[in-house]
C-alpha cells in the first residue's frame, strides 16, 4: 500500500475546517479571531518550508547540512522555551539551551547507534524526524520545570528565606521545589504513556500506518519513542532544575530571582 498524496486542491479544502473554527471564534467572540489566522498562515508556510528543505538535505545527504538543521532546530527550541518564562534572557536561555542540547543529544546518538542502526549513521531520514520530537519534547520539558521553579521558590519566599537565615543552605531550602518541578517536567510525558495507544494513536504512529507500513512495526518505532521521550524529558527536566535552583541564590545565600537587581 502507497501513501495517498493530497492534491494542493485537497489541501486548500483543510482549510474549512479551520474556517469553522474562526467562525465559532467570532461567534462567541473569543478574542481569538487574529492569532487564529496568524497560527493558521505560519502552520502551512513553516511546513511548506520545511518540506522543501528537508528534501533538499535528504538529496544533498550532507552531514554538514543535517548538522546545521538540527543546531537551528534546537536554538529555536531553547529560544522558545527561555521566552515562555517571562524573565531576562540572558538569565535563562544559556541554561534552558545547554540542558536542551544534552539532553536532546544523548538521546539521538542512543536510539541511533544503538536502536535504530540506520545503514548510514547520519541518514537524515531516521535523524531529523526523530531529532525533531526529541527537542520538541525537551523544550516543554525545560519551558514546564523552569516555570514551576521560579512560580514555586516566588510564591514561597518568604519561607525560603527564613529557612536561610536560620542557616540552611541553598541546597537543602531548594531541594522538595526542584522535585516538585521536575515532576511538573514529566507529568505530561506519564500521562501519555498511561493512555498511549488507547486513547489515542500517536503521531508517529499514525503517520507511519498512513504512510503504509505494518501496523505492527509502527508500533514498535511508537514504543521506541515513547521511552527516548520519556528520557529526554526526565534528564532536561533535571538539569534544568539543578542548574536553575543554583542560579537563583547570591554567594552569600541570599535568594535572587531572575530579573531582580
Amino acid at each position: 500500500m502507497e501513501a495517498i498524496n493530497p492534491s494542493w486542491t485537497d489541501l486548500s479544502r483543510s482549510l474549512g475546517l479551520i474556517g469553522v473554527v474562526l467562525g465559532l471564534s467570532v461567534w462567541q467572540r473569543l478574542g481569538v479571531t487574529q492569532d487564529l489566522l496568524v497560527a493558521t498562515l505560519r502552520t502551512v508556510v513553516q511546513l511548506l518550508l520545511v518540506g522543501l528543505i528537508l528534501k533538499s538535505v535528504f538529496e544533498l545527504e550532507s552531514a554538514w547540512a543535517e548538522l546545521g538543521i538540527l543546531l537551528l532546530m534546537g536554538s529555536i527550541a531553547a529560544l522558545e522555551a527561555a521566552n515562555r518564562l517571562g524573565v531576562p534572557l540572558l538569565q535563562s536561555l544559556p541554561t534552558l539551551a545547554g540542558a536542551i542540547f544534552l539532553a536532546s543529544g544523548l538521546t539521538l546518538v542512543y536510539v541511533m547507534q544503538v536502536i535504530i542502526h540506520p545503514p548510514i549513521w547520519y541518514d537524515p531520514h531516521y535523524v531529523i524526524p526523530v531529532a525533531g520530537m526529541v527537542l520538541g519534547n525537551a523544550m516543554n520539558a525545560a519551558a514546564l520545570s523552569a516555570e514551576r521553579l521560579y512560580a514555586t521558590l516566588q510564591t514561597l519566599r518568604p519561607e525560603i528565606e527564613a529557612r536561610l537565615v536560620l542557616g540552611a543552605s541553598p541546597s537543602q531550602v531548594c531541594a522538595p521545589h526542584v522535585r516538585t518541578a521536575l515532576r511538573a517536567g514529566l507529568i505530561p510525558t506519564i500521562n501519555s504513556m498511561m493512555v498511549v495507544g488507547v486513547v489515542s494513536l500517536p503521531g508517529a504512529m499514525t503517520g507511519q500506518i498512513l504512510a503504509g507500513a505494518d501496523p505492527t512495526v509502527a508500533a514498535k518505532y511508537q514504543i521506541v519513542v515513547m521511552l527516548m521521550l520519556a528520557f529526554t524529558n526526565a534528564v532536561t527536566a533535571l538539569l534544568v532544575t539543578s542548574m536553575l535552583s543554583r542560579r537563583c541564590f547570591t554567594p552569600a545565600w541570599q535568594l535572587r530571582l531572575p530579573g531582580e537587581p
